[in-house]
């Protein structure tokens, strides 16, 4: 596997040099508007390599989950058209919606009651969502996503066996070359929505894998720092009477680098290190445990709801603009 990690390795490094190219020619570019981050005309759509290192691994390896590779290349294709133009909503949220049906065909999940299917799909489709929200300065997505599929090999490896060791490594060795050009102070090119709306669904694909095979829905704690910020956001937003769906830089992390000043690098680090601690305790602490889990949320939703309180203020955060 070593051998053929380091030719996949490399592989994924020209491919994503080559992307670069053929975006440059054609425009594919981020130009800086009301949510973002960054002031720099730069490369969208180096997340491209996510989904198709996922179409190697399927390949090579003996076309192994069809269903979601279908949903995910579906996924993908209608995401980097939404990256070079804008689409109806109406057009991606049916393709978002085929994606989660063929998801749950690999899944096996259609003997389950018709409410319970309701329910996955809006999780899963708002858990899409958040990501792609949550994908505002350098290196927060791709280091945030490096660390789950880490914690996810881990625990493929050393606690229960299920998934592809194969797919976790191609997937971390793709985050790795997208974080060399991403997780930079000027960086080369950002994920666009076909990066992280793929990563999202590879992402929930392997912790639903995880759930089915261990029965024990505290992996999905393994998103808590990304769920507590737009959960908490979206709070905030709506005491405020603005419109939750409209464009905005409310989340506490675009808080931190816009209004704080704070290096983007530095407050990327700061999530991941924060996940990284919280990963911790759903592997060797809560441990299936539902009273712990929800000690963990409640006590994580306390202290995340505390720190926002002091670092932006009360009239930040709940009063009218």
């Amino acid at each position: 596997m070593q051998h053929i990690a380091v030719l996949f390795l490399l592989t994924l490094f020209i491919v994503e040099l080559i992307y670069f190219k053929i975006a440059d020619h054609f425009n594919i570019i981020d130009h800086p508007n009301e949510r973002s981050s960054h002031t720099k005309i730069t490369i969208r759509g180096g997340g491209v390599i996510f989904a198709l290192s996922s179409f190697f691994f399927f390949f090579v390896y003996d076309f192994r989950y069809p269903w979601f590779i279908l949903g995910l290349a579906l996924i993908a294709i209608i995401s980097f058209i939404d990256d070079m133009v804008t689409l109806n909503n109406k057009v991606r949220l049916a393709i978002h919606l085929l994606a989660v049906g063929l998801l749950f065909l690999e899944w096996n999940l259609y003997f389950l009651p018709w409410y319970w299917l309701i329910a996955i799909v809006l999780f899963v489709i708002a858990t899409i969502n958040a990501y792609n929200f949550m994908d505002g300065i350098n290196g927060i997505m791709g280091l945030y996503s490096l660390l789950t599929i880490g914690t996810l090999y881990y625990i493929n490896r050393y606690t229960i066996s299920f998934t592809s060791n194969e797919f976790l490594v191609i997937i971390a060795l793709s985050l790795v070359v997208f974080n060399f050009f991403n997780f930079r102070k000027k960086a080369k090119c950002f994920a666009g929505d076909v990066g992280s709306v793929s990563i999202a669904l590879i992402i929930i694909f392997l912790i639903g894998q995880l759930i089915l095979k261990t029965s024990n829905f505290s992996y999905i704690l393994l998103l808590l720092c990304y769920g507590l910020d737009t959960a908490t956001t979206v709070a905030f937003r709506a005491i405020r009477g603005e419109h939750i769906f409209m464009a905005h830089r409310s989340h506490f992390y675009q808080f931190l680098s816009n209004e704080k000043k704070l290096p983007q690098l530095l407050v990327s680090a700061f999530y991941f290190i924060v996940q990284l601690f919280i990963n911790f305790l759903i592997v060797f602490w809560v441990n299936g445990s539902t009273l712990l889990t929800l000690l963990l949320i409640f006590t994580s939703a306390i202290l995340f709801i505390v720190v926002r309180f002091l670092i932006e203020g009360r009239d930040h955060l709940i009063m009218k603009k």
